[in-house]
């Protein structure tokens, strides 16, 4: 570095260097200044790459002699310091980085990538959980519903409430006081298909050729099992010996065990085996994802209703065919779902419901036929 030269500015000088960027040389400025009693010499900037000039190094030099602003050294410390405190802070977008890898990677998890990116990220990615009123969770909610469905806002939300609870849980950071309030939603649709229909599908499958989108279609209406369910299935849970399926964390919940019907017995005894564990093997033997285009394609041959949701739709078309049987509790039909808590299976008991009143209506009918013959004698 060359020797210091002078400026027109009192106490600023700078020395020639090599540029930083390009070619040649440029000059590096530096102030003089007494602090306390001693002489204090501070490097304030580069001309090209701090764009610095004797007037602006003149100025940072009265500022530093007022107190006004901190040297260059004090500035780095402090940005360091502010990393380290910033890496030690636990935010929504540190605890949602966490809170992904520990999941599955699907559909499911794209979707919330989805959401989170969109929707939560910008609001709340950079604040603690403990840092989040609950008054500002409430406004927002109120926002997002002016221009979202209540079942979407409800997803967000949820969302939220999970990488907070998990951070919460894993003792990552502190919870919050209060409950994330959620949009009511009306979740109770249901769909079915009358005989006709439930036959076209039938037909549609017997003529599709994929190895076996149509097989999960049957699988779904002869057992009533959910998408992830089916995804998730392997051989060893399958017991042929004693006639159960056990379903691996369904819908977020305790592992469960179904009856295997023969319907089902023969679906599955009949289906050809792979190297993969999975009974319905995704690329490479791994687990199934998405299965959607060929379902659709069977969906469409079949000429179903467009609105009909082929796999959750058939697990509705089971429990209609239970429930409209009459020979099946509403417990029963619980068990054999797999719903968390009845409220879920209520939906269906008006099908129970028809029968017993048929059935009592019939009983009706036989009494007023026999006091008709009587009074016929």
């Amino acid at each position: 570095m060359s020797k210091r030269a002078k400026t027109n500015y009192p106490g600023v000088y700078y020395r020639e260097t090599r540029r930083i960027g390009g070619k040649g040389t440029e000059k590096v400025y530096y102030i003089v200044f007494k602090k306390d009693g001693k002489m204090v010499e501070e490097k304030v900037g580069r001309q090209f790459v701090d764009d610095m000039t004797p007037a602006r190094a003149v100025g940072i030099r009265a500022e530093r002699i007022e107190g006004k602003r901190l040297s260059r050294k004090e500035i780095r410390f402090q940005k360091e310091a502010q990393k380290k405190a910033e890496e030690g802070r636990w935010t929504i977008k540190k605890l949602w980085d966490t809170y992904k890898s520990s999941r599955t990677k699907n559909k499911a998890l794209s979707t919330d990538k989805s959401r989170y990116q969109k929707y939560l990220e910008p609001v709340f990615g950079n604040k603690e959980p403990k840092d989040i009123p609950s008054l500002d969770i409430e406004r927002y909610r109120m926002k997002l519903l002016k221009d979202l469905s209540p079942q979407t806002v409800k997803h967000i939300l949820n969302l939220l409430t999970w990488i907070i609870n998990y951070g919460e849980n894993k003792n990552l950071c502190e919870g919050i006081p209060f409950k994330i309030e959620k949009p009511s939603v009306n979740n109770l649709k249901t769909e079915d298909l009358n005989p006709d229909q439930i036959s076209k599908l039938i037909e549609a499958i017997e003529k599709d050729t994929h190895p076996y989108a149509g097989k999960i279609m049957k699988l779904s209406l002869f057992t009533g099992m959910r998408r992830g369910e089916m995804f998730k299935l392997k051989w060893d849970d399958i017991d042929f010996d004693r006639g159960f399926i056990s379903l691996r964390d369904p819908k977020g919940g305790p592992d469960q065990k179904i009856p295997i019907n023969g319907s089902a017995r023969d679906l599955l005894q009949n289906h050809q085996k792979t190297d993969s564990p999975y009974v319905f093997p995704g690329k490479g033997g791994k687990q199934l994802t998405d299965i959607n285009k060929p379902i659709n394609a069977i969906k469409k041959e079949a000429n179903l209703p467009k609105n009909f949701r082929p796999l959750h739709g058939l697990r509705h078309v089971y429990a209609y065919m239970l429930a409209s049987s009459g020979k099946v509790d509403m417990y029963t039909l619980q068990k054999l779902l797999t719903h968390k808590n009845p409220q879920m299976t209520q939906r269906y008991a008006h099908l129970r419901d028809e029968v017993l009143k048929n059935a009592s209506n019939l009983a009706d009918d036989l009494i007023d036929l026999a006091i008709k013959k009587k009074n016929d004698k």
